[in-house]
């Protein structure tokens, strides 16, 4: 590891006390294998950990955040401090040990304030505030009944006083008489117990006036802070309702410019910038966008392609930049090992006839700006949704959707080049969204519990199986082991945001890759998913962002960057580039393409330095032989279109099969019911589901408090198939395969199995 600019400038600049709203100051953040600690500019703020490149960034671009409520936080040695939350992992340092506690102090500080919070917001996130008049006539006219029930309290304390001073009076008479000893001392006591009650009386209702003074004195204070609530969101609902409308008159005058009609791509399609925006702007992103360290100087770069002729043709490096004609197929490719083409990737055909089609989508009209308005700024997964909104497939098995193109993992198995793997490993992380383009549906958030498994051992060679291991925040784990020689791996956390006209999905945790031939263990993380147009207009799917994949026994890379739309682009939309690189730093392939429909691979055999870029900078002019194709996309099944943009695979994915275990996916019912165009009862199932999940929870809660109460150690929930391990290569703790799962399947006992549905 390098610790480059350690000691260079002081790791701390002037910074309130540990344990005040902000604490600011410089530490040296880990990036990669190649730069090592490079110093950044942290701030701790709202139990939020932000950082930047430097104090000027701080108005215009965030380069990550991390959220300490749910983050674990870990010293190493003296000075490194490890931050890891949701997938997501910090590793960072500053200069002195007594800095290093300071931070490590107010992290502390921060994580248990930030728990308190949302605690409390999760006790009161069924509550809503009275917005209209007849509510805060409700809310008035509590107010009142409570004053009167406090006067009549009153009234009841002044007869008890009155009632009370007469029952003295009397019982003092009754002393007076001749009575014998022992009946006197009785009336002695009544009389004491009298003036006791009459005490107790009177300081309940000293009580009961102090209460009624205090709620008066900050009654203005609570009512001016509720009325400011109301008009900002009042502000924000107009504001959203006034860009809806002025997109409709932008989508109008678009339609009645027929010149411009015909030549300008609708939004979904059209062309995306290949370069960074300027800074001016950066204030146009969202602000949870997250930026990796790790790409940050990646060079914009030209490809030549070598030819026998003596002209060479130049581009930019896109789709087309790398060959002046029609891409070949890699397995004609004549600078690639043989042993990558030896056998074809579906040598095996499949023993059992798959559905091919499902029942045809429903047409249910759906008011959404009456559910929308209500969700702005909220996490989608505690957003209570119809299945208007879902597609018939549950987040497991859209995640099962990856193996659409295993066979780039099998071809990948056969080759005996490491870089040449890489390619194809690459390749298959950018298949995987393919699928998304048309996909703009939501698929339902798996139960606590609930399994997917997809057996296509004796077609494919493949068993996979994931599982939701956690429901707050939701997390899925996934195991899949291949005959044909490797083993992938990998726990999903979705975080996503609602921003008004788009909402952010942002996939967090590793993917792990292990061939077993060679022992090559590649990991790489999925880019940030984009829906647009959520108020207004066709909604359509952008993805953007930078992979890094690693090869940690080769330590070779692969830098892939996924460019984001840009109505302003000339370029490809959806466009893909990438650069492969061995340990040390030096460019062998070039990839190109669209992540929906192919990539494509140069073998770099010059590189050189070009004229200027941006901001100065010289970009790298590469010489390539002509590019050979790796992956393409599969064409949509007919009336796709009609049965939710599902491909071949994803139609079969929810097909009944015997033998699943009794979590599965496929038995859950309102799953089954949307699928088979029964929506109604399918809102229906689909609440009671819910019900009898947050009655599990609170089941749990009891028992852990029970427990506690009582001195006893609570053992929470366990997945049935996963268990968490510290993974050696990244450091963080993921859930990974226990195993058991395919021995109950043959055996057919799934007794262990709970009842979830």
């Amino acid at each position: 590891m390098s610790d480059q600019g350690k000691g260079s400038a002081s790791a701390s600049a002037a910074a309130p006390v540990p344990g005040s709203d902000t604490y600011k100051g410089w530490l040296f953040k880990w990036t990669n294998y190649l730069k090592g600690y490079q110093r950044r500019w942290f701030v701790l703020s709202n139990g939020l950990l932000s950082y930047y490149r430097t104090q000027a960034e701080m108005a215009h671009t965030c380069r990550g955040t991390i959220n300490l409520a749910t983050a674990h936080i870990d010293t190493e040695d003296a000075c490194n401090i490890v931050l890891s939350s949701g997938g997501r992992t910090y590793h960072l340092k500053a200069s002195t040990e007594v800095e290093r506690q300071r931070w490590v102090t107010a992290l502390e500080l921060a994580k248990a304030k930030a728990i308190r919070m949302m605690n409390d917001q999760s006790d009161d996130s069924g509550d809503e505030e009275p917005t209209s008049q007849s509510d805060r006539s409700e809310l008035q006219g509590t107010l009142k009944i409570l004053v009167s029930k406090l006067d009549d309290l009153s009234t009841c304390n002044d007869l008890i006083a009155k009632h009370g001073a007469a029952l003295q009076r009397s019982l003092s008479e009754l002393e007076g008489l001749r009575v014998p000893v022992e009946g006197g001392e009785k009336i002695k006591a009544v009389n004491e117990r009298a003036t006791l009650f009459r005490i107790t009386s009177n300081a309940m209702i000293n009580a009961c006036r102090d209460f009624l003074d205090l709620a008066e004195t900050h009654s203005r204070r609570w009512q001016r802070a509720l009325q400011y609530e109301r008009e900002q969101r009042t502000h924000l609902e107009e504001t959203i309702e006034q860009l809806a409308k002025q997109h409709n008159s932008l989508e109008r005058a678009w339609r009645e410019a027929p010149t411009l009609a015909s030549s300008a791509p609708s939004a979904p399609t059209c062309n995306k910038g290949s370069e960074r925006p300027h800074k001016e702007e950066a204030s146009d992103e969202d602000e949870d966008t997250e930026y990796f360290d790790a790409m940050e100087d990646s060079p914009a770069f030209i490809t030549v392609t070598a030819t026998e002729s003596t002209q060479h043709r130049r581009s930019q490096s896109n789709l087309s930049g790398a060959s002046g004609g029609q891409p070949s197929d890699w397995n004609q490719d004549d600078h690639m090992s043989p042993s990558c083409n030896d056998v074809s990737g579906k040598e095996l055909q499949p023993r059992r006839r798959r559905r091919t089609r499902i029942p045809d989508k429903p047409n249910y009209s759906l008011n959404l700006w009456s559910i929308m308005k209500n969700c702005i700024g909220k996490e989608l997964s505690k957003i209570p949704m119809p299945v208007n909104f879902n597609e018939p497939l549950s987040m497991l098995q859209r995640l099962t959707e990856d193996l659409e193109y295993h066979e780039l993992l099998d071809k990948a198995a056969r080759c005996e080049s490491s870089l040449e793997q890489m390619c194809l490993v690459a390749a298959f992380s950018v298949s995987s969204y393919s699928t998304t383009v048309h996909r703009t549906a939501k698929p339902f958030n798996p139960l606590l519990g609930e399994t997917y498994e997809l057996d296509r051992l004796e077609e494919y060679g493949y068993r996979s199986l994931c599982e939701q291991v956690s429901h707050h925040p939701p997390a899925a784990a996934h195991h899949v082991i291949s005959q044909r020689g490797w083993t992938l791996w990998q726990e999903i956390t979705i975080a996503s945001k609602f921003r008004g006209k788009y909402l952010s999905i942002m996939p967090l945790g590793a993917i792990h890759l292990q061939f077993h031939a060679s022992g090559n263990h590649y990991v790489w993380r999925k880019v940030t998913s984009t829906v647009h147009n959520i108020i207004v207009g066709k909604l359509w799917i952008d993805q953007s962002g930078d992979i890094e994949i690693v090869n940690h026994r080769t330590k070779e890379t692969c830098q892939l960057k996924f460019s984001p739309y840009s109505y302003f682009s000339r370029d490809v939309p959806r466009k893909v580039t990438g650069v492969v690189a061995d340990s040390g730093g030096q460019a062998h392939y070039i990839l190109s393409g669209t992540w929906d429909e192919k990539i494509e691979s140069a073998k770099i055999i010059q590189s050189s330095r070009g004229g200027g870029g941006l901001e100065g900078k010289q970009k790298t002019v590469y010489q390539t032989l002509s590019p050979k194709l790796l992956w393409k996309k599969y064409p949509l099944p007919e009336n796709a279109e009609n049965m939710y943009h599902f491909s071949a695979l994803a139609l079969t994915l929810n097909e009944p099969e015997e033998g699943v275990g009794l979590t599965d996916s496929r038995l859950r019912p309102d799953q089954r019911l949307m699928e088979d165009g029964r929506w109604d009862e399918a809102n229906s199932e689909k609440q009671r589901l819910e019900e009898k999940q947050r009655a599990v929870r609170r089941r749990r809660e009891a028992e852990a408090s029970d427990a506690l109460d009582e001195g006893r150690e609570y053992e929470g929930y366990k997945p049935l198939w996963f268990h968490q391990r510290r993974d050696s290569i990244t450091g963080e703790t993921n859930f990974v395969y226990s195993g058991g799962y395919w021995e109950a399947k043959d055996r057919e006992d799934w007794s262990v199995c709970p009842d979830i549905f």
